[in-house]
């Protein structure tokens, strides 16, 4: 049966957007095909359903019932049982196959259909849906929020509803904390704050609101909130000081004196601005905009025919919207609904039991809350880098851990002010330069003794120490970081090397290897070694299986080992296949509890019927989930035919064997691979605690 969550309002001015699109991520945690149904809608484009369909990977966009007007008009002809038929029957069309259903209520604007609130009631109960309600806190205090809130809970209870819970949402930060202690509610009722991020427009929707021509600025610099407006009509030395971080500037454009010095302290960062937007249909000349594309390289520069004042009227009360091409905004959204919004407890209230089913986006989910779970503090040595900012910003905004991006202070300041990503001061994200940083000198000492019997002092230490990748190794090495991730710009051997001379390797651990989770349509399988080792022997083969089988547990991944070869059984030979079967036998001595099965090829390690044919008593065969490839090239040529072929996610490599968790990236890895490998690294650090702790405790032990 289809499991379907209506969320409704009870006006206009609620956000309600951010409720849906976190409820979207609750629903998609929990099963593998989740629809999205619209009962009602205006004509022309859906942009939340279009951003549903994007950032979950929908196969169709979401389903709708009919138009307001045609609504309206049905209605008033045939009455209002004819018209919740008419949307029933098309709500059981589009719910068909799926295993939860996000219904997305009426929005209360212009829509000419009578009591409103009646007929979200209504169809919720005839869809079988439980109910969200929604209430705006904005402007109120709390006892008049509260208010609200029952008298909603009320209206909805009355009418049959099955309400789940009550969202008070985009309250003030002073009525928040007094309405979350709300007793005399049935339901639970979860609160999110106003966030002025999220209230803010991009540079792009301001340009939209006042029909302005982009003269430069690229889609970073478009991307930009605007936190507030800045009128320029002083002279420069009056101009200056009046500046804001985010602002957009809103000035004639004929003054060149003004343009030139905003995006002059844009470059120096003091303060960085939003963009500028050109009034009067006037704009510099060609010498003037090319020194303003070399201070300020995609700062947006705007234009509009209009004057100043009539272009701030129409700004003036413009919010920020949650579409597809807005991806930092949904980001906030789903930190706020994380943070304030108890999932495992309203998931039960809906009574959606969780599949079977393991899809991409559910095991990235797992990975975040797991993370989120026991916070960690990881490093980042590419803090200049494009790709690296926006993952942090990513991580920060979910709350997934503590971050310290290496580089010079300055410089990672000012790229991510051109990408119109917000740091923040204090907010889990930290900057160092190794270069300047006090820890050098301790460092250099700490890397002078591990390699003194390599002929390295304090001297060549002192330079070695200020590489990025040293640096961020020897703070993981120290504590004061418990992983790092890098590769974004630098290669396997510059991550993976000073690893090696720093960290080592664990206890009985014979070689550091790396594994893949490849992310298929409905499972995931691990794949090891793929990135590190070319032609391991039979003892190394034998500990990279282990190794993975301890990964895999570790990520949920229930260890069923298959070590892959060109034959299955007894069916073939040769040394190639001789040192599977030994790796295979030496898995079996030294852990007799693991499933493991080999030499296996892949299609009966995988595929049920082939397995049948081929090795009908395996307890591996068929349903192999850690697959072991005999050397580099066979894996890394696999992995990838896969990822490409079948449109898996690769989320890797992951390196194991170390004392503590360093990853590698791929040099194409893509923002949210970054975000993956460091919720990844996350989760190995809490591992790599807990054993610490045991170690510890042992040794106390033993010395009483």
């Amino acid at each position: 049966m289809t499991r379907s969550v209506y969320v409704a309002g009870i006006g206009r001015g609620d956000g309600r957007q951010a409720v849906e699109l976190g409820m979207m991520e609750l629903l998609s945690r929990q099963v593998g095909r989740v629809g999205v149904f619209r009962p009602l809608v205006h004509p022309g484009p859906d942009p939340v359903g279009e951003l549903l369909r994007a950032r979950y990977r929908l196969e169709r966009a979401a389903a709708r019932g009919m138009t307001y007007q045609e609504a309206a008009a049905l209605q008033a002809e045939r009455g209002l049982n004819e018209l919740v038929t008419a949307l029933v029957e098309r709500y059981h069309a589009a719910a068909g196959g799926y295993e939860a259903m996000l219904v997305l209520g009426t929005d209360y604007a212009d829509t000419q259909l009578p009591a409103e609130l009646t007929l979200n009631a209504r169809l919720a109960n005839e869809f079988g849906a439980a109910v969200l309600p929604v209430v705006s806190g904005l402007g109120q205090d709390a006892a008049a929020l509260l208010a609200e809130v029952r008298n909603a809970h009320h209206a909805f209870a009355s009418l049959g509803c099955q309400v789940v819970a009550m969202l008070a949402n985009r309250v003030p930060a002073e009525a928040a904390g007094a309405a979350r202690g709300a007793p005399d509610l049935p339901v639970p009722l979860y609160v999110l704050p106003e966030d002025p991020a999220l209230a803010a427009p991009t540079v792009a929707q301001a340009a939209e609101a006042v029909g302005a021509k982009v003269l430069q600025g690229d889609a970073a610099g478009l991307g930009r909130d605007v936190r507030g407006y800045v009128f320029g009509g002083a002279m420069l030395p009056s101009f200056l000081p009046a500046l804001t971080e985010g602002c957009l500037v809103i000035t004639p454009g004929d003054r060149a004196d003004l343009v030139v010095g905003a995006l002059a302290a844009h470059a120096a960062g003091a303060p960085p601005v939003a963009g500028l937007l050109l009034t009067l249909g006037e704009h510099p000349g060609e010498e003037t905009m090319a020194l303003a594309a070399r201070l300020a390289p995609g700062t947006p520069v705007l234009s509009v025919p209009g004057g100043s004042f009539a272009t701030a009227t129409e700004l003036s009360g413009l919010e920020g919207r949650l579409t597809a091409e807005t991806p930092r905004k949904a980001e906030l959204v789903l930190g706020l609904f994380d943070t304030h919004v108890d999932a495992e407890a309203l998931t039960r209230r809906i009574a959606l039991a969780p599949g079977d089913r393991v899809t991409p986006m559910m095991f990235e989910h797992r990975l975040i809350e797991r993370s989120r779970a026991e916070r960690r503090h990881v490093v980042l040595p590419e803090g200049t880098e494009d790709r690296v900012l926006r993952a942090a910003e990513v991580l920060a905004r979910r709350q997934v851990c503590d971050l310290t991006l290496l580089g010079e202070e300055t410089a990672v300041r000012k790229r991510a002010a051109d990408l119109g990503i917000d740091l923040g001061t204090g907010e889990g994200i930290a900057i160092v330069d190794p270069a300047s940083s006090p820890l050098r000198e301790r460092f250099a000492e700490v890397y002078a003794r591990l390699r003194a019997h390599r002929g390295v002092t304090f001297e060549l230490a002192h330079d070695v120490v200020a590489d990025v990748s040293y640096f961020g190794t020897l703070m993981v090495r120290e504590g004061l970081a418990d992983g790092m991730v890098s590769g974004a710009a630098h290669s396997t051997a510059a991550t993976i090397r000073p690893a090696f001379e720093v960290i080592r390797t664990k206890p009985g651990v014979s070689i550091v290897s790396s594994v893949f989770f490849m992310c298929l349509a409905d499972r995931v399988l691990v794949y090891g070694d793929c990135a590190v080792n070319p032609d391991p022997d039979a003892t190394q083969l034998a500990d990279i299986a282990i190794q993975s089988a301890a990964t895999a547990a570790e990520f949920g991944v229930e260890p069923r080992i298959a070590m892959l070869s060109y034959s299955t059984g007894e069916s073939g030979a040769g040394a190639d296949v001789e040192k599977v079967r030994e790796a295979t036998g030496l898995v079996r001595r030294l852990r007799p509890d693991l499933l493991v099965e080999g030499p296996i090829q892949y299609d009966a390690a995988v595929e049920p019927s082939v397995a049948a044919a081929k090795l009908p008593h395996s307890r591996v065969a068929g349903r192999a989930t850690v697959l072991i490839f005999p050397d580099l090239n066979t894996g890394n040529n696999t992995y990838k035919a896969v990822q490409r072929s079948a449109g898996a996610v690769a989320v890797g490599p992951v390196l194991q064997g170390l004392r503590k968790p360093v990853n590698d990236l791929s040099r194409g890895a893509l923002v949210q691979d970054i975000v993956n490998t460091v919720a990844i690294t996350a989760v190995q650090a809490q591992r790599a605690g807990r054993e610490d702790r045991e170690q510890e405790h042992g040794e106390q032990e033993a010395g009483t």
